[in-house]
């Protein structure tokens, strides 16, 4: 294999540092006192003051508990629903089967942000404005899920769910036991695709939520940071890298099992 161009190189570097460079600003001004924020000094003090004051200003232990709540009831739907669905689509020969496939990943085409006002008025209707429930609602069907799960349930030799069939397994028993330990990797690599993005969500619980016993961290933290709160870099930094801090300590822990899963759901 040929080496990258050094220019390849050289592009590649700068790409990586503006892409990090409001988060290590962010760190900087995270961990040094206000008048450091947009000052460089090798020798100024370091000090945990600014996460201090963020987590008493704003009630974010509550903005994590409803982000948790959140992303976790958004995740446990997308995972049963996606799973039988791939399923179907892997295994059960049809009428209009394809047909029906290719109307799913329609959905990948449609921008969330054009259905939320059909979306806003639905959960009106059902008396779930403000709740943590209706925030998840719209997110409980992927059709990327479904593709995805569909693509590892397609790797699984027939030969294995035969035998499962012949020791007495029925559908969902082969499910269970067969298909859905195979695709464990693809499970866990959308999972994290599912969290990191909902956890970022802001338009749309920004639109259903209006009180502190809803609002997830995104939400939060942009009320936290609006110019009627006061601006302090230092302590807005602090506050941001509270909320993007689990999402990063996930992807470090799980980044293998991530990028293999994806490189494998691509090849199929």
């Amino acid at each position: 294999m040929s080496r990258p161009a050094p220019l390849e190189t050289a592009a590649a570097w700068l790409l990586a540092v503006l892409w990090m460079a409001p988060l290590l600003y962010a760190l900087w001004a995270a961990f040094h006192p206000p008048e450091f924020a947009v000052t460089f000094d090798p020798l100024a003090r370091l000090t945990l003051d600014n996460f201090a004051t963020a987590w008493e200003r704003a009630p974010f232990a509550r903005y994590f508990l409803n982000t948790f709540l959140l992303v976790s009831l958004i995740l446990l739907g997308q995972l049963v629903l996606c799973t039988l669905a791939a399923y179907a689509f892997a295994r059960f020969a049809f009428p209009g089967r394809e047909a029906v496939f290719l109307l799913v990943l329609v959905q990948l085409m449609i921008v969330p942000e054009v259905l939320i006002v059909k979306n806003y008025a639905t959960l009106s209707q059902l008396g779930l404005i403000d709740t943590i429930p209706g925030v998840a609602l719209p997110y409980m069907a992927s059709a990327f899920g479904i593709f995805l799960l569909r693509q590892a349930f397609k790797g699984v030799p027939v030969e294995l769910e035969d035998a499962a069939r012949v020791e007495g397994a029925g559908t969902l028993g082969i499910l269970w036991r067969v298909y859905m330990p195979l695709a464990r990797p693809t499970y866990l690599a959308y999972a994290l695709v599912s969290v990191s993005h909902h956890w970022n969500n802001f338009l749309w619980p920004l639109v259903v939520t209006n009180s502190t016993e809803t609002r997830p961290l995104t939400v939060g933290l942009a009320i936290f940071g609006a110019p009627e709160s006061g601006v302090d870099w230092s302590v807005i930094s602090a506050a941001t890298l509270l909320a993007v801090a689990p999402l990063v300590l996930a992807f470090l822990l799980f980044q293998k099992q991530f990028v293999q899963s994806f490189l494998r759901a691509g090849i199929k």
